[in-house]
């Protein structure tokens, strides 16, 4: 008997822990994904959706005149206070999401926003993703004192605001790029 015997017996035993909290790990996540998935929030939020094609059937990509005091692009930085939109302002402009990219969605196509929405994979989603990096219930948006706010939903690879992880829930600006996996929204109002 050589003297490597019972390193290599407690090797084994110990990637066979390793293996069982990784599988314990992975079954957790996937039993949260699941519970988060039945919110009953279907078909509420979301009042249509629709593509914009020009004549040709060709997307219409040009920039849509901003209404005066309309945050631009170059603005949504993420880093703004949640007054530099007046807060009657954003739920009387129409607000929606353009689909950028996204699995199974023309880009371009759009999402008007209404009531509490949710963004991911399950059937309950109001905005459904078959997206396979999205959770069920990923994201949500909502009515939070006048302004819409995003919030993760605790989804497994997290939910981006202007390529910045989201850690806690943040008011939306005209602008901002939502993305979920590799599914991307830009938030905008009339």
């Amino acid at each position: 008997m050589s003297s490597l015997t019972p390193i290599s017996v407690a090797l084994k035993y110990g990637f066979l822990v390793v293996l069982y909290l990784f599988l314990l790990w992975v079954a957790g996540s996937a039993v949260r994904d699941l519970r988060s998935g039945t919110s009953g929030v279907e078909g509420r939020g979301v009042r249509r959706a629709r593509g914009r094609r020009g004549a040709a059937g060709r997307e219409v990509r040009g920039a849509l005149p901003q209404p005066a005091g309309a945050l631009s692009a170059s603005d949504a930085t993420g880093m703004l206070s949640a007054s530099a939109l007046r807060a009657v302002d954003v739920l009387q402009r129409s607000p929606r999401l353009v689909v950028e990219r996204a699995p199974d969605h023309e880009p371009g196509m759009i999402y008007d926003l209404d009531g509490e929405v949710v963004l991911g994979r399950g059937s309950q989603a109001a905005i459904r993703l078959e997206d396979p990096f999205a959770s069920s219930g990923h994201a949500r948006i909502f009515e939070q004192g006048g302004i819409l706010v995003l919030e993760d939903l605790g989804s497994t690879n997290g939910t981006y605001l202007n390529e910045e992880l989201l850690d806690s829930p943040r008011p939306l600006h005209a602008g901002d790029r939502i993305r979920i996996g590799d599914s991307e929204f830009t938030f905008e109002v009339d």
